[in-house]
């Protein structure tokens, strides 16, 4: 990774099933299963994307049957009862399709999944075309990244950036994502600023800070007290 943030277009999958507007409702069922997705990208005769359809876009064809003995038929959400009476790819889809670009940061993505409340997000280039996928279980593949790799890219991103010639004085460790920065730094105003640029490096689970200042001098700076003679109350 080499210290750039990790896209979109490191993660997503490239080969993708999708369907035409015209595709028939049986069709969306048959490859939903063949693929073992729960919602497809749909395209127009250009090939662009221009909606999604899910699973929950088609339950609506079983919950508002006609004669269904709980009497739900002509009740419930207006726009679910037409999808019950839709037989394409057309009508059924969500639209617009929400999508993200394959140069989107994963946090960017991750974002726009959690707002929309989708498992997955079609990736389409600047004019709308499709070139690939992107689910929730590939934007988590960046914490399968080596611990060795976090770490050196704290060390040389973040820890020599920010402190230079004191940054041997600071351990970096990397245990199952976990980092933990200790040691002596001589300007501990720059110590928040470390831990917000560790846990922006991929792959970081969380971040456990035990930077301190410099030992204190109390012959040195006489307003501070010296514990070593501190008398005892």
């Amino acid at each position: 990774m080499d210290g750039t943030p990790t896209v979109v277009n490191d993660v997503m999958t490239r080969k993708v099933v999708a369907l035409r507007t015209g595709a028939a409702f049986k069709e969306i069922v048959k490859t939903m299963r063949e693929w073992r997705v729960s919602a497809l990208p749909v395209l127009d005769d250009t090939g662009r994307v221009v909606g999604v359809v899910s699973e929950a876009d088609l339950l609506p064809k079983e919950e508002y049957r006609q004669g269904d003995p709980d009497g739900y038929g002509l009740v419930g959400h207006p726009a679910d009862a037409y999808k019950a009476g839709a037989v394409m790819a057309g009508e059924l889809m969500s639209t617009p399709a929400v999508t993200v670009t394959a140069d989107a940061t994963l946090a960017h993505a991750a974002r726009v999944m959690a707002r929309e409340r989708v498992k997955r997000l079609p990736v389409v280039d600047y004019d709308g075309f499709l070139t690939g996928i992107v689910s929730r279980s590939d934007l988590l593949k960046v914490f399968l990244r080596a611990d060795e790799e976090i770490a050196e890219e704290i060390r040389d991103e973040v820890v020599v950036r920010l402190f230079g010639s004191h940054a041997e004085s600071i351990r970096t460790e990397v245990h199952d994502g976990v980092v933990t920065l200790t040691g002596r730094v001589r300007d501990t105003a720059l110590v928040p600023l470390a831990l917000l640029l560790a846990r922006a490096v991929e792959g970081v689970v969380d971040v456990r800070c035990a930077l301190a200042g410099p030992p204190r001098h109390p012959d040195l700076d006489p307003d501070l007290p010296d514990p070593r003679r501190a008398a005892p109350a």
